[in-house]
């Protein structure tokens, strides 16, 4: 089933790849002994790249799904469905 929010999968996907590289390149870099400072550099890049994309996902999910529920009246489950989202995302 396809994701109606997702207004452009290609960035979306793209962006993912990235993360991606930026990941096994941390592999890598504990592989080659790279400093520990080097190394908690990258962490926090993969982190902060992962954040946004969750940023971008959620801001298409209230712009999309959220408020299309209200048109359709379930609002009421869709708010409570938001709200059990953003917990999700910004537990860390």
């Amino acid at each position: 089933m396809q994701n109606p929010t997702f207004k452009d999968k290609t960035a979306l996907v793209s962006r993912l790849h990235k993360i991606e590289g930026q990941v096994r390149g941390l592999a890598r870099m504990v592989e080659s002994d790279e400093f520990c400072i080097d190394i908690l550099t990258q962490i926090a890049s993969a982190r902060s790249a992962l954040e946004s994309l969750g940023m971008v996902l959620l801001q298409q999910h209230v712009e999309g799904c959220v408020r299309d529920s209200f048109k359709a009246d379930s609002g009421t489950e869709r708010v409570e469905e938001l709200i059990a989202a953003v917990n999700r995302f910004i537990k860390t």
